[in-house]
């Protein structure tokens, strides 16, 4: 058995309640363990945490513009790898036209995030249309292809030691951000019939991040009816109604969406910024020393960031304290915008990744100088 060392103190100047009524000329810091939900202390300092000038060694953060990569084949297997570690694996797929076979994953979950494009989705258990915006769980050893009705662009979230849940939405209740009733299922409708036929099939399963090609007489999507709960499921980020506190800056973690043991993944939809005069209005400065903290961005105007626009993508790697950049910070402290449109997935794993070889131009090699004023 382990007990937590849980006994709050206070020391010199800080505040009745973190993230609220920060005196002037001070900047707040969390230092927490858990991702936001174990134990944490917030620290008050006269310099920003980010005021570094200059940065040496291999521990940085990453800004990559996944809008430069290259198409890639229709195989997601062959789709452009970003990062990765024991429990992850981290694609960019861009593609169109119809895949002409089917793919099944052996390793783990897959989630697809659709940044561009809309098309159908054939699999084992039906059919299911899909649009800009959807989220796509895929569970293990699942098969399926992709039909693109314009040119696709997909983040691929891979758990490769676990599966994707729901997070447990404790006091707020089972239907907060999102009734299951909005979640969409395949459908054994006219459309997934249409495609049956006896024709030869190839099946490219993953396995140990090996591919093994299976060859059918026929097309093995041939399913006649089905029961249980193990299956595909697609949510769009408009369905999510956000959690607000018109008082508090609410943790990333408040908009958890989908999570396993070692990755966490959140979703960040428009909501009204908080007006109650002694609360923040922008992401606080924080060390998340547990887990690895990676943001794609989709649409909208991010309000933390400086010169970020859809498509790209940041990492924060353990280690060091972040936060919103200055220019995002005045603007908070102004309370100038008083709703965010932005739309992002952000991806927290709780073992280090290793940033995968990328094309030369994909990669912004002054992104850790951005945070000067």
């Amino acid at each position: 058995m382990k007990q937590a060392i849980t006994f709050p103190r206070c020391e010199g100047v800080y505040t009745r309640q973190a993230h609220c009524d920060i005196p002037a000329g001070l900047y707040e810091r969390e230092q927490g363990r858990e991702g936001f939900f174990g134990a944490a202390t917030h620290s008050l300092h006269p310099h920003k945490p980010t005021g570094w000038v200059s940065w040496e060694g291999p521990l940085r953060p990453h800004l990559l513009d996944l809008n430069t990569l290259p198409p890639s084949e229709a195989c997601p297997w062959h789709s452009a790898r970003i990062m990765h570690n024991a429990h992850l694996q981290l694609r960019f797929w861009k593609t169109s036209g119809a895949m002409d076979h089917l793919v099944r994953n052996a390793d783990g979950d897959d989630l697809l995030f659709f940044h561009r494009g809309e098309g159908d989705f054939y699999c084992d258990y039906g059919h299911l249309s899909f649009r800009e915006g959807d989220y796509l769980l895929i569970p293990r050893g699942t098969a399926w292809r992709i039909e693109a009705r314009q040119p696709l662009e997909a983040l691929m979230i891979e758990a490769t030691a676990d599966l994707f849940q729901l997070p447990d939405r404790g006091i707020a209740g089972r239907h907060a951000q999102f009734d299951l009733a909005v979640l969409d299922t395949p459908r054994l409708d006219a459309e997934f019939k249409a495609q049956q036929g006896e024709f030869e099939t190839r099946v490219r399963i993953k396995r140990a991040n090996q591919i093994t090609t299976v060859t059918f007489p026929y097309n093995p999507l041939d399913t006649v009816g089905w029961h249980g709960d193990c299956l595909p499921v697609k949510l769009n980020w408009r369905d999510i109604r956000e959690l607000l506190s018109d008082r508090y800056h609410l943790p990333p973690t408040a908009h958890a969406t989908f999570l396993c043991k070692t990755v966490v993944v959140c979703t960040f939809a428009p909501r009204p910024i908080e007006t109650d005069p002694g609360a923040l209005k922008v992401p606080f400065f924080h060390n998340n020393d547990d887990y690895d903290e990676t943001i794609f961005y989709h649409a909208g105007q991010f309000f933390s960031r400086d010169n970020i626009r859809p498509g790209m993508l940041t990492l924060h790697p353990a280690g060091f304290a972040h936060g919103p950049h200055p220019k995002a910070f005045k603007m908070g402290q102004s309370a100038e915008r008083k709703y965010t449109d932005e739309v992002a997935v952000m991806i927290d794993t709780r073992y280090p990744v290793t940033v995968d070889e990328l094309p030369a131009g994909v990669e912004n090699p002054d992104y850790v100088n951005s945070w000067r004023e």
